[in-house]
C-alpha cells in the first residue's frame, strides 16, 4: 500500500475562511482587538455589558444606551420554568458544558422570535443568550448539589448577579470588578474553534440557538474552553511551589505538554494573561490564600527558561494559565471554569452570528463547504473490488 502524504492545511492553519469586523487576533504582535478596540484599553475601563453592547451593536454605548441594554438584560435573565424542571431530571453528575449545551436547546423552544430572520429579531436574540447563560450555570450548580437556584438581581450588574447565583451571596466589589473584567477578557477572540463552529452553522441558516449549542460543543474540548480547567488540575497535582521546577522537567523530558503555555495563535504571549495575573494575585491575597498565583507565577518562569534552553525560543503563556487561579480563588468549581469561558464568549459568538448571516462584507461564503483530499482506504488509493458477503 502507498503511503500517503501528510494532508495540506490540517486544522485550517493559515486558512482564510471569511471577512469579519467583529474582531482580530494578531498573533506576531501579541493584539488583541474587538471591533477597532485594543483589549488592553477596554479591559478593567468598561464593563461586560458595554463590550457586549460593542460587539452586538457595533459600537461602545453612551450612558443611556448603556442604560437601556443593561436593562434589557436584566429583563431577560430568568429562565422558564420548563427549561429549569428539565435541568432538573439530569443526573447530578452531568458534565456542566453538557447540561450548558442542553439547556440552550432547550430555551430555543421558549424564544418567541425563534423562526424570525430579521436582524432586530436577531439582536433579541442574542441578549436574551447573553443574559440566560450565567443564570444556566449557576442555576445547575445549585441543583446538582441539592437546592434551589437562586433568582437573578435586577439590582446587581451582569457578572455580580452570576456570582451572587451561584453562592447565595452578594459578592464584593474587588471579586466581582475582577470577574467582569475576565468576561470581558473572554467575550470575543476571532476565528477559534467555536466561533468557527457557530458560523458555520450559521452559515447553513440554522437560527442561533443551533449555533451557540454547536459552539459550546466545541468550547468543551480539552483543546479548547477545557484548557482553564486542566491547569487547575495541574496546579492542585503540583501542590507547592518548590515542585514546580521537577514537575516542568519530568513533562519536557516526556515530551509532554503544560497546560496553559503554548499557544495555535500567538507567537508572543496572550496580552490577556498579563491582565488576569494580577487578578489572580489579588483576589487570592483578599481570599487568604496566594500559594495557586505563586504557584502558577514561577511555572511561567521556570517553563519558559527551560524551552528556552532546550529548544532556543521561548513559549507564550495564553489566557487558560491564570483565569484557572483566578477562578479558584473565586470560589468557582473546576468543571464551571469553561461554562464560564461560555458565558462570557457568547456575545462574540451572537454577534459573529449575526454577521454571518446578515454582514455585506465579502468574499462570505453562503454556506461553507470545505473540500478534503482523500487519501485512501486499506485497499489503497484505488476503488476497492466489490465481494459479496458470502464470499468475504
Amino acid at each position: 500500500m502507498e503511503v500517503c502524504e501528510t494532508p495540506k492545511n490540517i486544522g485550517l492553519r493559515g486558512v482564510t475562511i471569511a471577512d469579519t469586523r467583529v474582531g482580530d487576533v494578531d498573533g506576531k504582535a501579541g493584539r488583541l482587538v474587538y471591533r477597532g478596540y485594543l483589549i488592553t484599553d477596554l479591559a478593567g475601563k468598561v464593563s461586560y455589558e458595554e463590550v457586549a453592547h460593542l460587539l452586538l451593536e457595533e459600537k461602545l454605548p453612551d450612558r443611556e444606551e448603556l442604560a437601556s441594554f443593561a436593562a434589557a438584560l436584566v429583563a431577560e435573565r430568568g429562565l422558564p420554568p420548563e427549561v429549569i424542571n428539565g435541568m432538573r431530571t439530569f443526573p447530578r453528575t452531568a458534565v456542566p458544558m453538557d447540561v450548558l449545551q442542553a439547556a440552550v436547546a432547550m430555551l430555543a423552544h421558549h424564544d418567541p422570535d425563534l423562526s424570525d430572520t430579521f436582524r432586530e429579531a436577531n439582536l433579541r436574540k442574542a441578549i436574551r443568550l447573553v443574559a440566560k447563560l450565567p443564570t444556566v450555570v449557576a442555576a445547575w450548580h445549585r441543583i446538582r448539589n441539592g437546592n434551589d437556584p437562586v433568582e437573578p438581581d435586577p439590582k446587581l450588574g451582569h457578572s455580580a448577579d452570576f456570582l451572587y447565583m451561584l453562592h447565595g451571596r452578594h459578592p464584593g466589589d474587588e471579586v466581582a470588578s475582577c470577574f467582569d473584567t475576565a468576561m470581558v477578557l473572554h467575550a470575543e477572540h476571532g476565528f477559534n474553534a467555536s466561533t468557527f463552529a457557530a458560523r458555520e452553522v450559521a452559515s447553513t441558516r440554522a437560527h442561533m440557538y443551533a449555533a451557540v449549542a454547536a459552539a459550546i460543543g466545541s468550547l468543551s474540548g480539552d483543546l479548547h474552553g477545557g484548557a482553564n480547567a486542566r491547569v487547575m488540575q495541574m496546579l492542585l497535582h503540583i501542590g507547592t511551589p518548590e515542585r514546580v521546577e521537577s514537575y516542568v522537567k519530568e513533562k519536557l523530558d516526556a515530551g509532554d505538554k503544560i497546560m496553559g503555555l503554548g499557544h495555535a495563535v500567538y507567537h508572543v504571549d496572550d496580552p490577556r494573561a498579563h491582565i488576569l495575573a494580577p487578578m489572580s494575585r489579588r483576589v487570592g491575597e483578599r481570599s487568604g490564600e496566594t500559594k495557586w498565583y505563586e504557584i502558577s507565577r514561577l511555572l511561567e518562569k521556570t517553563a519558559k527558561e527551560e524551552f528556552r534552553k532546550r529548544k532556543g525560543w521561548d513559549i507564550p503563556v495564553n489566557v487558560d494559565f491564570y483565569s484557572a487561579s483566578l477562578y479558584y480563588a473565586m470560589h468557582i468549581p473546576i468543571d464551571l471554569f469553561s461554562p464560564i469561558f461560555a458565558m462570557g464568549r457568547v456575545a462574540g459568538w451572537t454577534a459573529h452570528v449575526i454577521e454571518e448571516q446578515f454582514a455585506e462584507a465579502a468574499p462570505k461564503p453562503m454556506l461553507y463547504r470545505p473540500e478534503s483530499e482523500y487519501v485512501g482506504h486499506y485497499c489503497g488509493p484505488e476503488v476497492c473490488s466489490f465481494v459479496p458477503i458470502d464470499e468475504r
